[in-house]
């Protein structure tokens, strides 16, 4: 019994057959069309192109050449990836026969690209999808295993080997992925029309760079379904509104709580939605709750620098504190880069015997950047320039969509080529998702503070070095920080990697409690007790390795917030009468979630 293709050897084909390869001629006509649309309105002097935007070309050069040195090694690479294919040919051929034959190789746990029944079922993609992996998986133990090359060249290699390979899996194309071929056969084509309707509008949106479209960007509005905790702004400087939370319990704990988010982000990713609102869940737990509210900033704040962010961020929150509700003694959380923030100011404070925070809790912070992790790629000498540089034709500051681009790249099939193959490929429009609109809304840096992070942490790790960099004139060393600290790490964080982070616990000289929570950088923090996942390790000890560390942890199920609201409370103070927000010397100026969080760096 043979399947009924719609052709035979003698005769035309048919009628079925006939009018699909005719709608697929008015569905080219029509691509066409719009792309020649779209080409006429982006038309305009093409200048000098950087053939090399990224920087890689001598690392792989260099690479080459390592490779070439030893044909012998190159030679056994390439046999060892032919044999790979003939029994993977043999294993196809037993398919055929009807006999059962073991996969040479199954997607690794997670990889989301090969989850529908024909990447296992049907034989052909079956084949394709192990010849892929075989074939990735050559391509990327080959480059790795390449001897002579410095660590630098050979992490970026890594890296964009991965982006290239992942970037050729056989779900990213119409031809070889089953479930879009499916679709464009059931609606004739029009998923590839509204597909390229979808990628043109995202090139328009990006003017002229495809800004993938991640969710339904109408279906959010900031105050009013995410970011709807009740509050006041009772503060403000020139970077930041400080947001004072309306109680929710009758008593709170005499000390407040001083929130201080990354401004790589905005801060509402602690406050999406009431079932998952960090902010909302700590208010509950008897907290005067502050949260910085950073700036989005544009080209008159060119000139900020990372210590203006200490005075007029934290210093200034501090001030607002005092003003609100007349406590000279906070607790405070830094989170990622609000965290390494958060670091640098303790150690600045204990240089100049300055006591009012009276504990510090830190979420996937680094403040030693020994282990970087994969970010660290993009902070060599060659691509810094290139950046500065970039910052300075745009007037001094950094663009949100780069900063996005270069997170969405350390988990590219997750972040980029997933909604290839749904917004491209199948046609269809992106699931509202609140966390994803999140991660659209981003923010420009200034290029002044941005450079001094990049170069003096990123780069040469200063920071963590005695006297390495100064703040306010004031050599800082975190060792001279002397107060209780919990770090919160995340087991699968790309942006701060846990290892890294566990290396403050041998910096501080406070008790300092370390926490690893499960998933990543934001899943593993924005994780509610109701929820009931991830769970998460503990250990009293902190020993000089995070292996160590580990390898005496016990593991929880659950949310780490209630383990860290005991550790808390014990910092918190006595309970008082509930405030409400604001006072004489800090009247509320408008309502939670203030205006500058509502600047968008795309509008």
């Amino acid at each position: 019994m043979t399947q009924d293709t719609g052709t035979n050897a003698t005769g035309p084909a048919s009628p079925q057959a006939a009018e699909f390869s005719e709608n697929m001629i008015k569905v080219a006509e029509q691509c066409q069309t719009m792309v020649n649309d779209f080409l006429q309105r982006q038309a305009k002097d093409s200048g000098q192109v950087d053939t090399d935007p990224l920087k890689i070309g001598s690392a792989f050069m260099e690479l080459t050449a390592k490779m070439m040195s030893d044909p012998a090694k190159l030679v056994e690479a390439q046999m060892s990836l032919w044999q790979d294919y003939m029994n993977l040919w043999q294993n196809a051929a037993k398919g055929l026969l009807g006999e059962g034959a073991k996969p040479l190789i199954t997607p690794e746990k997670g990889d989301k690209r090969f989850r529908g029944e024909d990447w296992e079922n049907n034989q052909i993609f079956d084949f394709i999808k192990q010849s892929y992996l075989l074939t990735s998986r050559w391509v990327q133990n080959t480059v790795h295993e390449v001897d002579g090359l410095d660590k630098a060249t050979a992490q970026k290699v890594d890296f964009y080997t991965r982006q290239f390979t992942d970037a050729m899996a056989p779900s990213n194309f119409v031809a070889t992925n089953p479930e879009v071929l499916r679709e464009t056969v059931a609606t004739k084509g029009e998923n590839l029309v509204r597909g390229l309707q979808n990628m043109l509008d995202d090139l328009e949106r990006g003017k002229g760079k495809l800004a993938i479209t991640m969710t339904d960007l109408d279906a959010f509005t900031v105050g009013e379904n995410i970011a709807v905790s009740q509050g006041k702004v009772i503060w403000q400087s020139d970077l930041m509104q400080l947001i004072q939370y309306e109680p929710s319990t009758e008593q709170v704990h005499k000390r407040p709580l001083l929130i201080v988010p990354p401004w790589i982000n905005k801060f509402y990713i602690l406050d999406l939605k009431p079932e998952n609102s960090f902010i909302k869940w700590a208010v509950a737990q008897g907290l005067t709750v502050f949260v910085v509210s950073w700036v989005n900033p544009d080209q008159r704040l060119a000139e900020k620098t990372f210590e203006d962010y200490m005075f007029e961020g934290i210093y200034a929150a501090l001030d607002g504190i005092k003003a609100a509700c007349g406590e000279d003694h906070v607790n405070i959380i830094g989170y990622c880069l609000g965290g390494t923030l958060t670091g640098a100011t303790l150690a600045h404070m204990a240089a100049n015997d300055d006591q009012r925070i009276k504990s510090a809790t830190f979420f996937t912070t680094l403040v030693d950047f020994v282990e970087a992790g994969e970010l660290s790629i993009f902070v060599d000498d060659e691509q810094l320039a290139q950046l500065e540089q970039k910052m300075k034709d745009q007037g001094g500051i950094l663009d949100g969509a780069t900063m996005a681009t270069t997170f969405n790249m350390l988990r590219a099939n997750d972040l980029i080529w997933s909604f290839v193959i749904n917004n491209y490929l199948m046609g269809k429009d992106p699931f509202p998702f609140d966390l994803l609109y999140w991660n659209s809304d981003a923010t420009r840096m200034p290029a002044k503070m941005h450079s001094f992070y990049l170069r003096n942490m990123y780069q040469q790790n200063l920071l963590s070095q005695p006297g390495g960099i100064e703040m306010g004139g004031t050599p800082i060393d975190l060792t001279a920080v002397n107060i209780p600290v919990h770090i919160i790490s995340t087991k699968e964080d790309h942006i701060a990697p846990w290892k890294g982070t566990y290396v403050a616990t041998q910096l501080y000289r406070g008790e300092t409690t370390f926490t690893l929570a499960g998933s990543g950088h934001i899943a593993g923090v924005v994780n509610p007790p109701a929820a009931k996942k991830y769970g998460y390790w503990s250990n009293p000890k902190n020993p000089p390795t995070a292996d160590e560390w580990f390898a005496g942890a016990t593991q929880h199920e659950g949310s780490w917030w209630p383990q860290w609201g005991k550790w808390i409370a014990k910092y918190a103070g006595p309970k008082i009468e509930a405030r409400t927000p604001g006072s004489k010397a800090a009247p509320a100026l408008e309502d939670a979630p203030g205006s500058y969080v509502m600047v968008r760096s795309d509008g």
